[in-house]
């Protein structure tokens, strides 16, 4: 028999002496943390509490997944008062040892919770995170500090910042500790005050709902300067305020932009008062929801180019029904525009009908790409990267409708329509065509706007009748045919009823917004921006 090498004999004694090294230090964290498991295991919230503390303190290997299960109503006792916690599975475990438990004791109870322990418990899960390599997670534990306001943190949130390098994490820190510091009743007035100042450069509303706790309570030294803090930070929440109603109000009149711009050039050039263009809105959102269904099934991975497939294509299909309708309905109609309404509100009813045939009544469900997902914060103002997009994309559509009217053949031919048709007509312009191309263009570009609105909207069968009246508020207000004016109106409109919906809600703020463009049009007939040519002549 060979004999056995000097490593392979020595292997053993190592791994031994490891273990040796290692059980007593494990014991020690263990019998550590024995009060803090004595303390929770009780229904008094006051020990609860103290026993939080003292487990997040321990450093005990359970520490975490115990507070975990204390959160999520998985932590018991026993009439012993051993304490016991199940996974989410079901399995029971020691919460001393952490070993799996196959014969619980009978009668165990729940360790109970309140508004006190909840702060206590994301004070502790923050605490046992402050030094986790993970960025994300530092952040989140420093805001569960700052929100328990427990001063029992301090030495874990000061032993962090000492080893903090990432600047933004490290303000949080300070947040946190100057949270902590100003909850707390014994701490010195000097260090309170100092805590003030970096909670007003927090400014925000959780900074001033600490400053509003505190307050009753404040020496009049400390309170002159945080009701002189909350002064400040309600001032600049106002202004916040205002600049983020602003934001959604520009938000919502690019979607108004894009639903009328496609009105606003068919009204313009035609006259004609087409009560079909929300369902040309309708058909470009259901093309993007089959786009994504085929994408879905066939070709999962190009999802996020799944908007730019449906574009054109909505833009074709909205297009081509327009068309249809302008060649076998409208065009009988003109100069008639009572039956031009009834014939393209009864269109619209037949084509809502259709999409509840063949898609059903139910909502559809159209997804965002990765790009469009999310918000991010800019200066305060939460911006969401979907409105964010829908505004860049509106005012694209925008940009290249008028280039098309400015820098085209068929655009020079369209003012001239619009300007004088019959001065258009003698110089060999087939107006006909002109309208029905102009009709054909103003449903594409409704149905492109149908494939952002599925972004920010129920895609059903009413979804144009959401946006038919608003559209026809706009081309009114700013103007009829002239894109300046729409786009002043649009985003007009949308700010305007952002701004009045705080005070008026939803509803009502609506309701005034009609009744002032009711009021201007009783001044100025022709909007904002008014056309010269046809349409003054007639």
């Amino acid at each position: 028999m060979p004999t056995a090498s000097p490593m392979r004999r020595i292997i053993p004694f190592v791994f031994a002496l490891f273990c040796a090294l290692i059980a007593p230090a494990s014991a020690v964290r263990a019998q550590d943390a024995g009060p803090a498991f004595a303390e929770m295991a009780s229904d008094n919230f006051n020990r609860i509490e103290a026993g939080i503390a003292a487990l997040a303190a321990s450093g005990a290997p359970t520490a975490a997944p115990v507070i975990e299960a204390l959160a999520e109503g998985r932590l018991f006792f026993s009439p012993a008062r051993d304490l016991f916690f199940r996974d989410k599975a079901g399995a029971t475990f020691d919460a001393k040892t952490g070993a799996a438990v196959t014969d619980a004791p009978g009668g165990l109870r729940p360790v109970r919770v309140n508004n006190r322990i909840r702060r206590a418990i994301d004070a502790a899960l923050g605490t046992l995170t402050l030094m986790s390599p993970d960025p994300a997670k530092r952040r989140a534990a420093a805001e569960a500090v700052f929100k328990s306001r427990d001063a029992a943190a301090l030495p874990a949130l000061e032993a962090a910042l000492a080893k903090e390098q990432d600047a933004k994490i490290k303000s949080l820190f300070l947040q946190a500790r100057a949270a902590a510091v100003l909850a707390n009743k014994e701490a010195p007035e000097a260090d309170r005050i100092a805590a003030v100042d970096v909670l007003a450069d927090r400014g925000d509303q959780d900074a001033l709902a600490l400053f509003n706790t505190v307050l009753p309570d404040a020496p009049a030294s400390l309170k002159t300067k945080v009701e002189t803090a909350a002064a400040v930070i309600e001032r600049r929440m106002k202004l916040l305020e205002g600049v983020q109603n602003a934001w959604y109000g520009l938000s919502l009149g690019s979607v108004l932009l894009l639903a009328a711009i496609g009105l606003a050039i068919t009204f313009g050039v035609m006259g004609i008062i087409n009560m079909a263009h929300g369902e040309m809105v309708m058909i470009g959102a259901y093309t993007t929801f089959v786009v994504q269904e085929v994408i879905r099934t066939s070709f999962p991975g190009l999802f996020d180019w799944s908007l730019a497939i449906a574009l054109p294509l909505a833009f074709l299909t909205a297009g081509t029904v327009g068309l249809i309708l302008e060649r076998t309905v409208i065009r009988h109609l003109y100069g008639r525009p009572l039956e031009t309404l009834l014939a393209t509100w009864g269109v619209s009813l037949i084509l809502q009908q259709a999409v509840r045939s063949i898609f059903g009544a139910n909502n559809r469900e159209v997804g965002a790409p990765s790009f469009m997902s999310g918000s991010t914060e800019v200066l305060g103002i939460t911006v969401t990267y979907g409105r964010m997009w829908i505004i860049v994309f509106s005012l694209a559509v925008f940009a290249a409708l008028f280039v098309v009217l400015r820098a085209t053949s068929f655009g020079l031919k369209m003012r001239a329509v619009t300007q004088n048709r019959a001065m258009a007509a003698s110089m060999g312009i087939r107006t006909p065509w002109v309208d029905a191309l102009t009709f054909a263009l103003g449903s594409g570009i409704a149905g492109i706007a149908g494939v952002a609105l599925s972004q920010i909207d129920n895609v059903s069968p009413n979804l144009g009748q959401s946006y038919i009246i608003d559209s026809f508020m706009i081309v009114v207000f700013g103007g009829v045919g002239n894109l300046w004016g729409t786009l002043f109106a649009a985003l007009t409109l949308g700010v305007a009823n952002k701004f009045l919906e705080p005070f008026a809600g939803a509803v009502l703020a609506k309701i005034l917004v009609l009744v002032f463009i009711i009021l201007f049009i009783q001044k100025r007939p022709r909007g904002l921006f008014a056309l010269k040519g046809r349409a003054v002549e007639a």
